[in-house]
């Protein structure tokens, strides 16, 4: 019995061990880019590129490339695409990875709150907070649009806000700088 239960003790280790160490590394194949691995494990492709030291976007098809940590938790993932779900529902894909965005660049401003959480929980900021849309589950596109977001992190003009015109006569938000419109949303900081 002691060496049925020692065997299954180092098992469970070694598979755990052979997990945590899958999870920390990817072998290039063919087709494979930054902007597609970085997409494939939610992470910003600068910091990608900056953990394998990389120069340029040159990959080489067995590359052992080193996966960083996401600093967004899978359960602040699974939360941003229900905001994005429930923000840009009827807008186009572009629009829903723009509303991720603004997320995003506010958590890395010093302006807003640290985390995905905090952000879309601050006190009046998002209406599907206050309606109770934000609990409402999220489209594949929109999950989508949340890791393609995260690719993108830390590249664009630093988007901060968005307002559907048609729907706010706040002049605070009207007076900000426009970045981008997609849709029926205009994008500004």
């Amino acid at each position: 019995m002691k060496k049925i239960i020692s065997f299954m003790a180092f098992l469970t280790i070694m598979l755990v061990g052979v997990g945590s160490s899958l999870a920390a590394t990817h072998t290039v194949n063919k087709g494979d880019t930054y902007w597609k691995i970085g997409m494939q494990y939610g992470i910003p492709v600068k910091s990608f590129m900056s953990a394998n030291k990389a120069t340029n976007s040159m990959l080489s098809i067995g590359q052992k490339l080193t996966i960083p940590a996401s600093s967004v938790t899978n359960s602040e993932k699974e939360l941003l695409a229900r905001l994005v779900e429930a923000e840009a529902k009827g807008e186009s894909y572009a629009g829903k990875v723009a509303v991720a965005t603004v997320v995003l660049n506010r958590v890395d401003s010093s302006l807003f709150p640290n985390t995905v959480n905090a952000v879309i929980y601050q006190t009046d900021q998002f209406t599907p907070v206050s309606n109770g849309q934000i609990n409402k589950a999220a489209s594949s596109e929109s999950k989508k649009a949340v890791k393609e977001a995260l690719a993108f992190r830390g590249q664009g003009s630093g988007s901060l806000y968005f307002y559907n015109p048609a729907k706010t006569t706040n002049t605070w938000l009207r007076a900000k700088t426009t970045t981008i419109k997609i849709g029926n949303h205009i994008f500004a900081k």
